[in-house]
């Protein structure tokens, strides 16, 4: 089989490009860089273990199970985990048989008179309301715990979002790179990363900054969408195609600075600006084109020139989201 894009193997296997990403932070599968190509790719033992993965998610295994039982060449672990999770199915099964004898119950009841309230329903068979009350919550999935269990994250997330700075940034003239397609965000920035070393810009602009933002914003659940990155440049400098050379208003943003990949915390950065009492979110959110007018800043770009290859972990960016004063 042949190696495959991020976007290929997304498309083979129907899953998101972000939870590929997730699975490859997560450890569970790798990737690698082909020599001249600025995109991950995949070879057949990544496709292979990323569909064992799949499997096993339709299984209901949590993702650090698996892990667990594909780190291990011995079946003990996978034997121990399997049995862990057939005893909660048991719990979840006799629980939802339960449930479904209580509801037949209420339903032969009710349907004798449409008048009979459910409160006295419940109080009149003493052995159904120890069923229900003997009912484990926590073998049952509930969709209302899945949505209280998202805003507890999302609480988590936002009470993390208490570094947000209040910034100007200048009008600036930069060198843009956009590319739609397989990997936009390692197209887009191999082609500014090449005019950098080639230019020499990091001696001719030792204060050069690096942009960039979805363009346009994934549509769908594949997660397909475009990408374009920016750096300064001098003004009077010209830039090689395929780049162009545009123009950047600047103006007021409030920015909160994250870690390479923890681009989920972008949500409890805007839910930060709905909060806030001082300030108001400046950008255009009809403008999906060029992701409402957000940006995120590589900070320590200006290291990392010349590296052949960089270590994500060590990447940190800046959120950037335009804003005005109430």
């Amino acid at each position: 089989m042949e190696e495959m894009t991020i976007s290929q193997v997304s498309r083979s296997l129907g899953i998101s490009t972000r939870m590929l990403r997730y699975y490859e932070k997560a450890g569970l599968i790798s990737s690698s860089r082909r020599e001249g190509y600025s995109y991950r790719i995949y070879d057949e033992q990544a496709v292979s273990r990323m569909k064992q993965i799949l499997l096993l998610r339709k299984l209901r295994i949590p993702v650090r199970q698996i892990a667990i039982i594909l780190n291990n060449t011995n079946a003990v672990a996978a034997i121990e985990i399997f049995r862990r999770n057939m005893e909660e199915l048991d719990e979840e099964i006799t629980a939802l048989s339960t449930i479904r004898d209580i509801l037949n119950h209420f339903v032969e009841e009710l349907s004798k008179s449409t008048e009979l309230p459910l409160k006295t329903l419940i109080t009149q068979d003493d052995t159904f309301l120890a069923a229900i009350e003997s009912l484990n919550l926590i073998s049952i999935n509930f969709k209302e715990e899945q949505s209280a269990e998202k805003l507890k994250k999302a609480d988590e997330t936002l009470s993390k979002i208490n570094d947000v700075r209040i910034i100007y940034l200048p009008p600036v003239t930069v060198a843009a790179a956009h590319y739609i397609g397989d990997e936009p965000e390692w197209n887009a920035n191999f082609l500014v990363d090449n005019f950098v070393k080639e230019s020499s810009l990091g001696k001719i602009k030792p204060d050069l900054r690096r942009f960039g933002f979805n363009h346009p914003n994934p549509v769908d659940e594949t997660g397909y969408h475009g990408y374009e990155a920016w750096v300064t440049i001098p003004d009077d400098m010209e830039v090689p195609e395929p780049l162009e050379k545009k123009q950047f208003a600047g103006g007021l943003f409030a920015a909160h600075m994250i870690a390479f990949g923890n681009f989920n915390e972008w949500d409890a950065f805007l839910e930060w600006i709905m909060k806030s009492e001082s300030y108001e979110f400046a950008g255009d959110l009809q403008d999906q084109e060029h992701m409402c007018g957000l940006l995120e800043e590589h900070l320590n770009f200006y290291n990392h020139i010349g590296q052949s290859e960089i270590e994500l972990e060590h990447l940190q960016l800046d959120l950037l989201m335009p804003i005005k004063e109430k």
